[in-house]
């Protein structure tokens, strides 16, 4: 992907207030699978942070110093800006650098909290790599795109194959955070309203605005027709498909 493109995407993502499928119900579900509460203080990552909206919830929800960390400046202003309005700026330091080389010493957190994200990496390395950043028994939450049946159209299944070859089934996810040193806490599958209207409807309402703030160039319109298509793969075979919520306690080995 070239700079161009990324400046595109930075352009009509920047505005959501979510950049991936979530919901802040959802994610209270998670801290509370995860034993997250007001009870002692926390300090919590969240890798590939967006702009923000979990970081914020986080922030807002526990007493919690959050560092969120992503690799686009942008969403990171977009996110302090966020931050300032709530009263929130104190407990959230944002961080410009790539989860896959986050700055952080071994066992420097209580939790690692990554929404729609870890697929950069791919599950099997992020949730590996991300084990020595945590407290012995920290937990880990992340969310990440599985199959939810054992069987599924060949058009999805080849769509998806494509777009991120380490998807799978929830069981197989759990064995992957068995085998690298987390127990399995809690699972849970996101509604489809996180991805329909958190997320992709909003985008989909600013597809015209972005296209002639673009000049309607080459590049723009194939980044939309891609997120189109994208909406109605989900739309057509939701049934098979969603993101997983995983939450782990980190073991000693």
């Amino acid at each position: 992907m070239n700079e161009a493109q990324i400046q595109l995407l930075i352009d009509l993502h920047k505005p959501n207030p979510r950049q991936g499928p979530g919901g802040e119900v959802e994610s209270r579900l998670a801290m509370g699978l995860a034993g997250l509460d007001r009870s002692r203080p926390l300090k919590v990552a969240d890798i590939g942070c967006g702009t923000g909206a979990s970081a914020i919830l986080l922030a807002r929800e526990l007493d919690a110093q959050v560092t969120a960390a992503d690799f686009l400046p942008e969403f990171l202003d977009e996110l302090q800006a966020r931050a300032e309005r709530e009263g929130l700026a104190e407990r959230i330091t944002a961080l410009n650098c790539s989860m896959d080389a986050l700055p952080f010493a071994d066992g420097e957190y209580d939790v690692i909290w990554s929404e729609g994200a870890v697929y950069n990496m791919g599950f099997k390395a992020g949730i590996s790599a991300w084990r020595r950043l945590l407290k012995p028994g920290g937990k880990l939450v992340v969310s990440e795109v599985t199959w939810l049946t054992a069987e599924r159209p060949a058009e999805v299944e080849a769509y998806w194959k494509t777009q991120y070859p380490e998807i799978d089934t929830a069981s197989a996810k759990m064995a992957v955070l068995e085998r690298h040193g987390y127990s399995p806490q809690g699972y849970f599958v996101l509604p489809e309203h996180c991805w329909l209207e958190n997320y992709y409807y909003p985008l989909q309402g600013r597809f015209d605005e972005f296209l002639e703030r673009s000049g309607r160039s080459g590049q723009a319109r194939a980044i939309v027709e891609e997120h189109r298509d994208e909406i109605a793969m989900y739309e057509k075979f939701r049934n098979y498909y969603g993101y997983g919520v995983y939450v782990a306690k980190k073991i000693e080995l």
